[in-house]
């Protein structure tokens, strides 16, 4: 006898957190859409084929494999009064062995921005990262003058730790980063952040 996997799921408050699917393709592409002006200026350039269907189906199959495989857990963010699709949030690079680590990347629809949305998406997921799956360390970047992001990680336990040079290509171009980490187990006060 087999059993069928469990989908994971997480729930908070106000929304729940779960992996995307295809019949998230028409939400999540006008939730990009809209909120084009809002993301570029934190994100890689878009793709020309960034929110067609068939690129939301390769995302969707990405999710499920890393899921299953335990590199990574891509969520959405649907908001539980009526299922409307907020953003995403993605533990990624999930590494075993000594290093029992993972970093974290997420985005918002420019819409729900600034309610606290974030914040309670990435404090299920630092709890399931250091519950469930017994990681030690999340790290995360964001560039300098994203105000929002930082002021996001540092409410939720992240402590900065310093600043890696051309660390990404944001919107076209290689871009410092400021980086950030949260330890399960952090004897850390709280640092003075550049």
């Amino acid at each position: 006898m087999f059993s069928r996997r469990r989908t994971l799921r997480l729930e908070t408050e106000r929304m729940a957190l779960r992996l995307p699917q295809h019949a998230d393709f028409n939400g999540w592409t006008s939730l990009r859409q809209e909120s084009r002006d809002f993301l570029t200026p934190w994100e890689p350039v878009w793709a020309p084929d960034h929110l067609t269907r068939k690129a939301f189906t390769t995302r969707v199959y990405w999710a499920q494999r890393a899921s299953r495989a335990g590199t990574a857990i891509p969520l959405f963010m649907e908001r539980s009064v009526d299922g409307a699709l907020l953003g995403a949030i993605t533990l990624d690079n999930i590494r075993r062995g000594p290093a029992q680590m993972a970093t974290v990347g997420y985005w918002i629809g420019a819409r729900f921005a600034r309610q606290g949305y974030m914040s309670e998406a990435l404090a299920a997921v630092v709890r399931h990262a250091f519950g469930k799956l017994d990681l030690s360390r999340i790290e995360a970047a964001c560039l300098p003058d994203n105000a929002a992001s930082r002021g996001v990680l540092e409410r939720s336990g992240f402590k900065y730790e310093g600043v890696a040079q051309g660390f990404l290509q944001i919107n076209g171009r290689w871009r410092t980063h400021v980086l950030y980490a949260n330890l399960r187990h952090d004897r850390r006060g709280r640092t003075d952040v550049a």
